[in-house]
């Protein structure tokens, strides 16, 4: 299985990058994990709803670049579907069974993912009614794509 995660902007916080990197090193023995970052697009604080949604346009043209036809694709967006562990474990279980092993999950900038990018996702997920910042969502995404796939393989995880 394939599994790539597109998301806005660089990540430098330390902490981060090393709880990205040891999720990501456990998940080599169950798929193939790449992250790819696209630039966000630099914006002042007090923006206009226009010039917001140009914002979110010109970081979906670099996200849309990305992504494939025949990939699956996961919109992580605050009013998307919630899941808990076990079905979002056998949601990409059932993926890989009916021939979805491209899948992709899309996370995107401090202002969120542009009507382009969600009319092109297969589904929006959502993690909780809390705001995250884009960055920690990174690690959370990666830890439960992580935990789903110890679901699917009948090894044990912390489900409390």
């Amino acid at each position: 299985m394939n599994i790539k995660i597109i998301t806005v902007g660089k990540l430098k916080e330390k902490y981060l990058k090393q709880g990205i990197a040891e999720y990501t090193k456990r998940l080599s023995s169950y798929c193939k994990l790449q992250i790819i970052e696209v630039n966000d697009e630099k914006a002042p604080e007090n923006l206009s709803e226009k010039e917001m949604e140009m914002v979110k346009d010109k970081e979906g043209e670099r996200i849309l670049a990305k992504v494939t036809d025949q990939s699956y694709v996961f919109a992580l967006a605050i009013n998307g579907k919630q899941y808990d562990s076990v079905d979002f474990a056998k949601t990409i279980e059932q993926l890989g069974i009916t021939g979805k092993s491209d899948i992709i999950f899309i996370i995107g900038g401090s202002l969120g993912l542009s009507k382009a990018v969600l009319q092109r996702a297969n589904e929006e997920i959502s993690f909780g009614k809390l705001t995250f910042p884009h960055q920690l969502m990174r690690l959370v995404l990666v830890e439960q794509v992580y935990r789903g796939f110890r679901i699917m393989k009948g090894e044990p995880y912390h489900n409390k």
